[in-house]
């Protein structure tokens, strides 16, 4: 199983975020939707989870939960917007990747057998940090990330 990982769009859905995630089985967004026809063009591509972001006050955004913890492929993911907030220790819950955004910085690290993965932002341009988006493969069972820069003009 192939899932996106994108976070940070602040109402911008790339042409090369959406060349890179067809494809996918599913797609993680971790917030700062800013509108929803962002998730309306991802849903054409995938299946979507979404969080709601420091930035999401927009009607068809603002509903949605602050924490999500969902089951693709028979692994567990927790979604939270910024891990300032990250609330529980996922381990204990038999998660096994969290997602976040906010930072708008790439991350990937794995802490006491949990997969911690931030895709940055595949939104607008913040000060240097790139562009960019993720993707968890799970193979037989292990979910590993993808971090990916996307070249934009």
């Amino acid at each position: 199983m192939r899932i996106g990982l994108i976070s940070d769009t602040h109402n911008l859905l790339r042409p090369e975020a959406r060349h890179a995630l067809a494809g996918v089985d599913h797609i993680l967004h971790a917030g700062d939707i800013c509108d929803v026809r962002v998730l309306e063009e991802l849903e054409r591509i995938a299946p979507v989870s979404a969080v709601r972001g420091n930035n999401d006050r927009a009607p068809g955004v603002n509903h949605l939960p602050e924490r999500l913890t969902v089951e693709l492929g028979g692994v567990r993911f927790h979604l939270v917007h910024d891990m300032h907030d990250l609330d529980i220790a996922p381990e204990d819950h038999g998660i096994r990747v969290v997602v976040t955004g906010h930072s708008h910085r790439p991350l990937s690290k794995r802490e006491n057998g949990v997969l911690y993965v931030n895709p940055g932002s595949a939104g607008p341009r913040r000060f240097k940090l790139p562009i960019s988006l993720g993707f968890i493969e799970i193979v037989d069972g292990e979910p590993k990330a993808v971090l990916q820069a996307l070249v934009v003009d």
